[in-house]
Parts: structure tokens; sequence; C-alpha cells
């Protein structure tokens, strides 16, 4: 596999595979990992204090010499002191997330930053485009964790952004092989973005119980979720359960709030209580069928995906 374009040249990286900052698992070790491999490392700064997420910078800094970047989540506390961390350890690229683009984007940009935004929707890719942001990510119905409410799906979203966006477009939601890293790009996307696949690595930062999960589940196992909040696709479980027993009992919001409560994804995916925590996954976890390292995950995607580009267009 050798694909030269304007991701790997935005980022300077070899191949043009992104890993996801998932909260819980995108550590200094899983995006040093990706990073060292030629794809782009991010470590998820949602889960992260601002003093957290500096020593995850700094070691990762130790572990590559290769390019990584952050994901920043514009719904957590603490934004402006993580911005500040970010900018002070001279962190080249930032993805952000769930909030509005130009809220930031011109800043980071100031300082030198690259900056992403991931969208669910044309909308909120042409809005971030306005922002000045240097790619998208855009990401389907498909993917783990908090997502869209359009609900539409990688093979449509990806086609419907790259018509109207003129920037690099990244496609995330349901890619954890090499043939849908084909499959996406020829739709439109000029790279990918795996988040799922790499929660269930040897260097993921998540509980060994929650990964072991991942690689369990099969078809119909996830769920998006709590919509009045902010919609979340998840792993079935107990806690799940108590949510829809909630909903046939028409819980309000400040119902469904309280629920929830505080630090539940932790309490899952990082912790390991596979009964009460929410435990944030794709549906191609269906998919993964063992915890690997990095490095055989990588040689997977690539093998897999120069045999897939022979066999569809075979010369």
């Amino acid at each position: 596999m050798e694909v030269k374009n304007r991701i790997t040249s935005l980022f300077d990286i070899q191949y043009p595979i992104v890993q996801a900052g998932m909260i819980w698992a995108s550590g200094w070790r899983l995006a040093s990992a990706v990073s060292n491999l030629g794809g782009l490392g991010i470590l998820g700064a949602g889960s992260m204090y601002p003093e957290v997420l500096e020593e995850h910078i700094k070691k990762c800094k130790q572990a590559t010499k290769r390019p990584f970047g952050v994901n920043v989540p514009m719904l957590y506390p603490d934004l402006e002191e993580l911005m500040r961390v970010i900018v002070d350890n001279e962190v080249r690229i930032v993805f952000t997330s769930a909030g509005n683009p130009k809220t930031w984007t011109a800043f980071l940009k100031e300082k030198g930053i690259t900056v992403v935004h991931v969208v669910s929707s044309v909308k909120f890719a042409l809005k971030a485009q306005d922002a000045g942001v240097d790619a998208i990510v855009a990401e389907g119905f498909e993917a783990g964790g908090h997502n869209g409410r359009d609900e539409t799906t990688s093979m449509v979203l990806i086609p419907l952004v790259k018509e109207q966006i003129q920037i690099p477009l990244i496609a995330a939601g349901g890619i954890a092989t090499g043939r849908a890293m084909l499959a996406a790009m020829v739709l439109g996307a000029d790279g990918v973005q795996i988040g799922s696949r790499f929660v269930a690595s040897t260097e993921a930062s998540s509980h060994n119980a929650f990964k072991n999960a991942v690689v369990d589940a099969k078809e119909g196992d996830t769920q998006l979720t709590l919509k009045e909040l902010a919609p979340v696709r998840m792993l079935k479980n107990r806690f799940y359960e108590e949510v829809q027993a909630a909903y046939q009992q028409n819980a309000s919001i400040a119902e469904l709030k309280t629920l929830l409560g505080r630090a539940r994804a932790k309490k899952g995916m990082f912790e390991g209580d596979m009964e009460q925590g929410e435990l944030e996954i794709g549906q191609v976890s269906g998919l993964i069928h063992g915890i690997k390292p990095v490095a055989t995950l990588f040689e997977d995607l690539i093998t897999e995906y120069n045999r897939a580009v022979k066999e569809v267009f075979p010369l």
C-alpha cells in the first residue's frame, strides 16, 4: 500500500490512517504506536484533566518522533485550560468535535496548528469549512460514542460531504478492515479514521473487560440512544436496559440526566464495570475478533487493503 494524497501530505504521515481520539482508550501508548507505524495517532482529551493531557503529550513525544494530534470534544469542561496545554506543549494537530468549529479554529490556526473538525452531516461540514478548518472527518451513524442525530450512514454521508466541500475528507464510522478502508476511499474519502478496532488493541488504555466485551459483541449488540441528551452508541448491558425502561416510563430529560449521572463512561470503559458502565463502541464491533497489538492491526489493514485493490481493480 502506497498512498500519497492530501491527507498524508497534510499530516506528514505514510498512510492515510487516523486513530480516533476515543475517551478512556486513546492514551499516549496507543497514539505513539499508531504514529510510529506511519499513521496519525490521536490523544483523546475528552477523558483527561488538563494536567493528565499534558503528561500524555510529553510521554507521546518521548515515545515517537512522528506527528500525532489531540482530539478535543468541545462539550467537556476545562476547555480553555486544555487548549492552553495544547499550545504550550506545541501540539501541531488538533481534532475538534461536538461543538461549533468557529469557537477555536481561528485561535488554533493563529498558533500554526492544523485543525480538523468531526461532523455527522453536510450542513456541519460546510460550517466547519467556512470556519477555516484544514480537513473534515465525516462520521457515519455506525460509529461508537457520541454521534449525529440524523442517523446518516457512512455509505451515504461520505459522498454527500465529498460533493460539497473542497478541503480534504476523512471517513469515519464502521471502518475496521482494509476492505472498508478501500470502500471509503472509493466513495471519495482521502483517508480514514478508525476507532473501535483500536479500542481492542493491546496498547489502548481501556479496561481489558471492555476490550473483551467488544471482541465478544455480535451484530445488533450496540444501539444509539439518549438522543435527548447527546446521542451515544453503546453496547447493550444492564445500564442500557435501565435507559430503555426509563423511556417506557416516559422519563423526562431531567430524569434521563439523573439516570446517566456522572462518569458513567469511565465506570465501564476504564474501570471495567460491564453492567453499570456506558460502553461506547461502534456497530463494527461485530467484525472484531481479537485483541491485537497495533503493529498487527496495521499489518492486517494494509495487507487486506492491497489484496482488495487487486481483486476489485485487477490489471
